[in-house]
C-alpha cells in the first residue's frame, strides 16, 4: 500500500499508509491529520483540503481541472504554485512517499 507523508505546520512529519485509490483527503480524514477537514465529503466544493504538494512531486500527479483551480482561489491559507485540492489527488502506487505539506491556519 502507498505511504503519503504529510508534513504539519511546524515541521513534524505524519506518515500514513492507504489502499490505493484513497483520495489524499480521505487518507488525512481518516488518519486525523490536523488541518485536513473535507468539510465537503470529497465533492470539489469547499476547499478545506487544501494543500502544497512538493515540488518535486507536483509533475507526477493530473494537473488541476477548471473547477479544483477555481476552487484553490477560494481557500483560506496561502496558494501557491503547488496548491491542490487533496480530494482530487487519488493515490496510487506510483505516489509512494508522496510528500504534502499541510498549510497553517490562518
Amino acid at each position: 500500500m502507498p505511504s503519503i507523508v504529510f508534513v504539519l505546520p511546524g515541521g513534524a512529519e505524519r506518515r500514513v499508509t492507504v489502499p490505493a485509490g484513497t483520495s489524499l483527503m480521505h487518507a488525512a480524514v481518516d488518519h486525523d491529520v490536523p488541518g485536513i477537514v473535507g468539510e465537503c465529503g470529497g465533492c470539489a466544493s469547499c476547499a478545506t483540503c487544501h494543500v502544497w504538494v512538493d515540488p518535486g512531486w507536483i509533475d507526477r500527479l493530473l494537473p488541476a481541472d477548471e473547477v479544483e483551480d477555481d476552487l484553490l482561489g477560494f481557500a483560506e491559507t496561502e496558494r501557491r504554485p503547488t496548491s491542490r485540492l487533496g480530494c482530487q489527488i487519488a493515490i496510487e502506487d506510483a505516489l509512494d512517499g508522496l510528500r504534502v505539506e499541510v498549510p497553517p491556519l490562518p
